[in-house]
C-alpha cells in the first residue's frame, strides 16, 4: 500500500485540526493530498492568520474543490484512506447520502467504496436525530466518526495540548507514528 493519505478540510469551526494534521504529516514520509471546501477558506481567514497558500503549502499536493477529475476521485489512485478534519455536518450529510457534487465528497465516497479508512472529525453540537442517523449510516458503510473531544485525563495545559491529543488519536487510527500524545499507561 502506498504511503498516501487524502486530507479534506470542510467549513466547520476547528480548522486547526486539519492544519495540525498536515503539519505532523509533513514531517513523515506520507504523501498528503489536500482538498479544501470553499467554506473552509472562510473559516481559515476567520480562525487563523494563515493565507490559503500557507495552508496548501503544508500538503504534498492540493486540489481545487471543483477538480472532480483529480486523481483522488478515482479508486485506482491507491491511498491508505482519508481524514476530513474538521468535518461539517453539511459535508458529512452529503457523504452519507452518496452525493458527490465536489471533490471533497467524491474523494470520501471513493474511500468508502474502495474499503479504505474514512475518518470524519465531526464538529457540531448539539446534534439532532437527522445528524445522528447520517452518522449511523456512515458507520454502517465503514466510516469512522471521530469528533475532536478533549481528554482531560492528560491534564492539558493549553489549547495546543488539546488539539494535539485529538490529532494524535486520528493518526493512531491509521497506525501513523507520532509524538503528539502518549499511550495511556493505566493508573
Amino acid at each position: 500500500m502506498s504511503k498516501r493519505i487524502v486530507i479534506g478540510i470542510s467549513g466547520a469551526s476547528g480548522i486547526i485540526y486539519g492544519i495540525r494534521l498536515l503539519e505532523v504529516l509533513k514531517e513523515t514520509d506520507y504523501e498528503t493530498h489536500l482538498v479544501v471546501s470553499n467554506s473552509a477558506k472562510l473559516t481559515l481567514a476567520h480562525e487563523t492568520p494563515l493565507r490559503f497558500e500557507d495552508l496548501t503549502s503544508l500538503a504534498s499536493k492540493a486540489y481545487s474543490i471543483d477538480e472532480v477529475g483529480a486523481k483522488i476521485a478515482s479508486g485506482s489512485f491507491k491511498t491508505i484512506g482519508m481524514v476530513i478534519a474538521p468535518c461539517s455536518v453539511n459535508t458529512m450529510s452529503e457523504i452519507a447520502s452518496c452525493i458527490t457534487s465536489n471533490l471533497l465528497s467524491r474523494a470520501a465516497d471513493v474511500a468508502i467504496k474502495e474499503k479504505r479508512r474514512l475518518v470524519l472529525m465531526i464538529r457540531e453540537s448539539p446534534l439532532h436525530l437527522g445528524h445522528l442517523r447520517n452518522m449511523v449510516s456512515l458507520v454502517e458503510m465503514g466510516a469512522v466518526i471521530a469528533p475532536p473531544v478533549p481528554a482531560f485525563y492528560t491534564l492539558p495545559k493549553s489549547i495546543d495540548d488539546i488539539v494535539n491529543h485529538s490529532v494524535g488519536k486520528i493518526l493512531d487510527l491509521f497506525d501513523i507514528k507520532h509524538s503528539l500524545s502518549n499511550e495511556w499507561q493505566g493508573l
